[in-house]
């Protein structure tokens, strides 16, 4: 068999699963054949267990039942109910190239064509970067590294068939996990035909450093037009590619056109002209390393986005690399290379990071609430909504849970500026978050006057979210109200059925003490626009006030003849500011229910004067 040449390339991480946010995934469903022996027997089991989950979807002879089920969430999400085992093999069996003409199926190396060497595009960058070890009619190994990624998530599937994906309570796991990775990942390496010769991470942590240092400049990192020279550079030589930067910006500033940036990296850099398309230069392929850059959690965006910068909450981590890990070795084999790439540096993970306050962090929300305003704030919440991709140059790097926690909290401090609001999320020092609030605590805390509003939100819908949400809610409801009044706002793109019978019963159990307020994500939205106050403090009867009463009784008394409409009105006028949230309908309501009580009128008319001495007497 003739290799092919090794050439200068872009950097290029060829897989199919092009967002690192789903490898653990995809990690998780391997994890459970650690240490068996790889074979197609094992592949075809591993395939079905991924596409059981919804987690990825082939596409030719689909039964209507599959159909189905993946109907409920979006491609690359899992679905809400499991495959069964014999849909799962229609699909395995549907889908096979060496059986059906109409699929294209490739060939990887060592692997046989179809779903063997499916597996290996699956897997392929997951195993370059030290997580898990593989060969066929080898034993499948497990880095320790590579275990903290499986272990970050559970995907279970109950009896009754439907799924339940958990997120870790570590999640710095993920991203100490890629943080490892690519401080060490060689661009030249027996995994990767390429002449390229660098440490890309460090390569960009040299450069923006070196750019910081250069007093003509604004000490904000890499701008994002310039990361494909980064992306196309051929060595590890930092310094001359931050001249070639200074170069590019006292001709074009720090906004060259995308024709020049192409013409930079094919002609200049690679030496002759391949052909590219100039989205995949100057977008696509800055997309795909800024997403995998931020995995790290070494880098923040400034400018709204324009600029890559170190996230100095990790200066410490940042040092540590530099030091460590410029000056690196070549590996020739396979073998040698992922030993190198799976040992866990303790040095590294015991490095300390230095984040900023969880008021510092509420405090970052009013820069972003000048970056965005409120209605493209609103906009992206309805994107969310939609599950439609942002297309934000800071946004679209969130995942969707993250971005979701990131948004509310800007919506609420945006409508409600009077109320504190502290995200629980892991962020960057610019207040954007790497990750999203630990399970052992609520998403968001909000303080408004004397009373606490815990916000919980999830991109979960259906049974997901019903079994996965509400329980872990109320125990964060249960510690927030050891410190002072509170209730939990819960936001999610739709509300399920069985997750208000739950939040129903939460209140009803607590003597409607806990309680739940369940929004979608249009109704927070409407919330938020028509309300100004956070914290509901809506009474449902007129004696739950005692100085409702007091006031009511001493209305009556002085003025024998007022009607219940009389009396509604006198309430709002005193105390329509206090209870804001209390429509009209509401006031009238519990005024009726308790004049009613009170004079035993069960046919009084809202019009007739109530004659309230009398009434007392009587009662007497």
């Amino acid at each position: 068999m003739i290799m092919a040449q090794a050439k200068y390339k872009p950097l290029l991480f060829t897989t199919t699963i092009r967002n690192p946010e789903r490898f653990k995934d995809f990690m998780y469903i391997l994890f459970k054949y650690n240490g068996q022996v790889l074979t197609e027997k094992i592949i075809e089991a591993v395939e079905k267990d991924i596409f059981t989950v919804g987690l990825y979807r082939p596409t030719k002879r689909i039964p209507a039942s599959v159909k189905q089920k993946w109907s409920t969430t979006s491609t690359g999400e899992f679905a809400e109910e499991a495959l069964t085992s014999n849909e799962a093999k229609t699909v395995y069996d549907n889908n096979d190239p060496q059986k059906w003409d109409d699929i294209k199926g490739h060939k990887e190396a060592g692997f046989a064509q179809g779903w063997p060497s499916r597996f290996d595009t699956q897997y392929k960058l997951m195993k370059t970067l030290g997580f898990v070890k593989y060969k066929m009619n080898e034993p499948i190994w497990f880095s320790e590294v590579g275990e903290y990624l499986a272990k970050s998530i559970e995907i279970t599937v109950t009896d009754d068939g439907m799924i339940e994906r958990h997120s870790s309570d570590t999640p710095q796991y993920e991203q100490m996990a890629f943080m490892q990775a690519f401080a060490k990942y060689q661009r030249c390496n027996p995994f990767v035909r390429e002449l390229n010769d660098n440490i890309p991470l460090i390569l960009l942590l040299q450069v923006i450093q070196k750019l910081n240092a250069d007093s003509r400049y604004n000490n904000c990192g890499i701008s994002y037009k310039e990361l494909p020279l980064v992306i196309f550079w051929r060595d590890n030589d930092a310094e001359t590619l931050y001249q070639r930067i200074v170069k590019l910006r006292a001709k074009y500033g720090y906004t060259p056109s995308d024709e020049v940036v192409a013409k930079i990296c094919t002609k200049e850099i690679l030496g002759e002209f391949k052909k590219f398309k100039l989205k995949s230069i100057v977008s696509e392929y800055p997309d795909e390393f800024v997403r995998k850059m931020r995995m790290t959690g070494l880098v923040s965006f400034r400018g709204a986005g324009r600029f890559i910068d170190i996230n100095h909450v990790e200066d410490k981590k940042v040092f540590y690399i530099l030091k460590t890990y410029s000056n690196y070795c070549k590996y020739t084999d396979e073998d040698s290379f992922f030993d190198y790439m799976s040992k866990i540096d303790p040095i590294l993970f015991s490095k300390e990071s230095k984040p900023i306050s969880k008021t510092a962090a509420g405090e970052k929300l009013n820069y972003w609430i000048t970056v965005y305003g409120w209605e493209k704030i609103k906009g992206e919440l309805y994107n969310l909504e939609k599950k439609n991709a942002s297309k934000d140059a800071v946004l679209k790097f969130m995942a969707a849970p993250a971005r979701l926690e990131f948004l509310t909290a800007l919506a609420i401090k945006t409508t409600l500026p009077n109320v504190s609001v502290i995200p629980n999320y892991s962020c960057d020092d610019e207040g954007l978050p790497t990750s999203t609030a630990g399970g052992n605590k609520a998403d968001i805390e909000c303080y408004e006057n004397q009373n606490g509003v815990i916000v919980e939100v999830t991109m979960a819908e259906g049974r997901q979210q019903t079994m996965m949400e509400i329980w872990p809610i109320e125990r964060h409801l249960d510690d927030f109200l050891k410190s002072q009044e509170a209730q939990c706002i819960f936001v999610a793109p739709s509300i399920y059925s069985d997750s208000k019978q739950q939040i129903n019963y939460v209140a009803y159990n607590s003597n409607g003490e806990k309680i739940i307020r369940p929004y979608t994500i249009s109704e927070l939205i409407d919330y938020l626009e028509n309300y100004n106050v956070l914290y509901d403090n809506s009474i449902k009867s007129l004696s739950d006030s005692s100085e409702m009463v007091e006031y009511t009784e001493n209305l009556l008394s002085l003025y024998s003849e007022m009607s219940i409409l009389d009396v509604v009105k006198s309430l709002i006028s005193k105390f329509g500011e206090e209870y804001s949230l209390m429509k009209q309908k509401d006031w009238y309501t519990i005024t009726r229910e308790y004049i009613i009580k009170r004079t035993r009128k069960y046919r009084i008319s809202d019009n007739e004067p109530i004659f309230w001495n009398m009434a007392a007497e009587n009662l007497q």
